[in-house]
């Protein structure tokens, strides 16, 4: 659906040049929810700022169905964007605001009323359709504002961070929402979103973005589990990192020593060739993966500092003899006692395969 090749965008001259996008390449694809995630000022919406024709791109190319993007006004591009400030008109009632971007489109007043009860329908606002969008919440201004930008169905929906207002019980609602108008619609979604919760939950593809690069595209699972790089393990999800050295290479795994003189296999780097032995690298140990143990002969040893608890789980926090902090997660199952007290002194176990080494 969208080809974007080399995409560079740079402000200002000179010294206080700032380049926010950096050679940026990416496909994606029809009838997809891809979601670019990244830290503030790593030039997400400056991407979809590029996309929906609010920017010019300094170089590189943009097409949407192969058709050039950059020659069109943003008024004539086929994608419509949903703002993190939903810009409704107050003076205007719900069907009033899902009409106005059809009406200003000239369409035929039968096929208006019928867009309008159509998108009522989809964001399921039939009962508001005559209250000002000022007499309606926070979710459900949110909802009106994704009606029109749906209603002239446009190719593709930019949003950018269109939930960063809603409270947090409100928001996981709304996540699911989209990703049902998505699936519904059939129309390609780009998300912009600093949250890593929201990637994982709607994205079929995420772009893990950093100082106006891409660093790592693939789908929810393989960005969590497979990270190509340290920036991405330690911004997608909680992630332990453990200095260890390189042994050998065995068939797809490696073999690595880790501080406390255990050896443990570990997964490569994704589409890295394999460190040399001998090297000091990187592992990235989730806290799920992990788990408490008699400090005996387990592959890691040291001293509890804290226990956190979090309702559904449970963190502890391991001070290692080698000076490294440690934090695994223990999820609260019915029965469960607690065993360990801060101050004892423990081990941390993790099955063969779960730690990863990292390209710093």
């Amino acid at each position: 659906m969208i080809e974007i090749e080399g995409l560079t965008k740079t402000f200002g001259e000179g010294p206080t040049a700032f380049t926010a996008l950096d050679d940026v390449s990416v496909t994606i694809q029809s009838n997809e929810f891809f979601t670019l995630l990244g830290p503030s000022g790593c030039g997400k919406t400056t991407l979809l700022r590029t996309i929906a024709g609010f920017l010019d791109p300094t170089r590189g190319k943009l097409t949407l169905d192969g058709e050039d993007l950059l020659s069109k006004p943003p008024h004539h591009r086929p994608v419509n964007t949903v703002f993190q400030s939903y810009a409704l008109f107050p003076h205007m009632t719900v069907s009033e605001n899902i009409a106005f971007g059809l009406q200003m489109l000239k369409r035929p007043k039968a096929e208006i009323s019928a867009t309008v009860s159509e998108m009522l329908e989809l964001v399921q606002m039939t009962a508001m359709a005559d209250r000002k969008t000022a007499q309606i919440s926070g979710g459900q201004q949110q909802r009106v504002a994704l009606a029109r930008a749906l209603a002239p169905r446009p190719k593709v929906l930019l949003l950018d961070e269109p939930l960063s207002a809603l409270d947090f019980k409100l928001r996981k609602e709304m996540q699911l929402e989209l990703k049902r108008l998505q699936h519904e619609t059939g129309i390609t979604f780009v998300f912009v979103t600093h949250d890593q919760e929201e990637a994982l939950t709607m994205s079929d593809r995420i772009a893990v973005m950093n100082a106006g690069t891409i660093r790592q595209i693939g789908g929810p699972r393989d960005i969590y589990d497979h990270p190509a790089e340290r920036f991405v393990a330690d911004f997608i999800g909680d992630t332990n990192f453990l200095k260890a050295q390189m042994l050998s290479t065995e068939g797809a795994g490696s073999k690595v020593r880790l501080s406390s003189g255990a050896e443990i296999m570990a997964k490569p780097a994704q589409g890295e060739p394999p460190a040399t032995n001998g090297a000091s690298v990187t592992l990235a140990v989730r806290p799920e993966h992990a788990d408490l143990c008699d400090p005996n002969g387990a592959l890691l040893a040291g001293s509890l500092k804290n226990v956190v608890y979090f309702g559904t789980d449970t963190h502890y926090h391991v001070g290692l003899e080698s000076g490294e902090m440690f934090i695994l997660r223990r999820q609260n199952q019915p029965g469960h006692t607690q065993n360990w007290a801060t101050g004892d002194r423990v081990g941390l176990d993790f099955a063969p395969g779960t730690a990863q080494i990292l390209k710093d």
